[in-house]
């Protein structure tokens, strides 16, 4: 299954007041009915909400890495290390990292400091379930419920419209399913006219006939 991956700006990364070793920010944040920046745009007339609780699995089951710009060359820490930390609050899903001691480490938390990297992404698949389309208006909305979840961390530019292909096939498909759904059946082809056989009254012929029809439809 592809790997999506969602950019969140409108939250603070920051490094950690208490310790200038870590950062934190929040990877996603939950939909909100009175916050449209919670509302993804997966392209014309179609967004996608991330409703809460849709990390809670993840986070006590998955293998995540903290990485900057989703690079696997740029590990900042992971899950089962203990050098990231994640938690799911009513806000949607907090990291903190300990930083490691590198060059890219010290850059990435100067260039955070300064305000010149200031978003957060995670990388995710849905599992089987874990998402629902529905129509609203003129709209379709795409509510994620559960995530598999890969990695989070700092990022320097959103990365949507390679992220969002598979989202919109996923609709693509949903569609697909809904016009089969809402076509009309096949009308019922009419059964042959029994066939006159010498020397076997009509009767019995079509007698018959009906007998293997009723078989048929049980």
């Amino acid at each position: 299954m592809s790997i999506e991956r969602r950019f969140t700006a409108a939250c603070e990364l920051r490094n950690a007041e208490d310790d200038p070793q870590k950062i934190t920010g929040y990877a996603a944040v939950y939909h909100r009915a009175d916050d449209d920046g919670t509302e993804y745009s997966l392209g014309a007339d179609i967004v996608e909400h991330i409703m809460p609780g849709a990390f809670d699995d993840a986070i006590g089951r998955d293998d995540v890495r903290a990485l900057f710009n989703h690079d696997p060359d740029h590990v900042l820490g992971r899950n089962r290390a203990g050098t990231l930390r994640l938690t799911a609050d009513a806000r949607g899903l907090r990291y903190e990292v300990d930083m490691p001691d590198t060059q890219l480490a010290r850059d990435l938390r100067e260039s955070i400091n300064r305000g010149d990297i200031s978003g957060s992404s995670f990388a995710f698949t849905i599992p089987e379930g874990g998402q629902e389309w529905r129509e609203d208006g003129d709209r379709v909305i795409r509510e994620i419920r559960a995530v598999e979840l890969h990695d989070v961390g700092p990022v320097t530019y959103p990365a949507y419209e390679s992220s969002t292909t598979h989202a919109r096939a996923c609709y693509t498909k949903w569609r697909e399913g809904r016009a089969v759904e809402d076509a009309p059946a096949p009308a019922a082809e009419p059964a042959p006219e029994p066939q006159p056989v010498p020397g076997i009254p009509a009767d019995v012929i079509i007698a018959t006939a009906r007998l293997r029809e009723i078989d048929a439809a049980e």
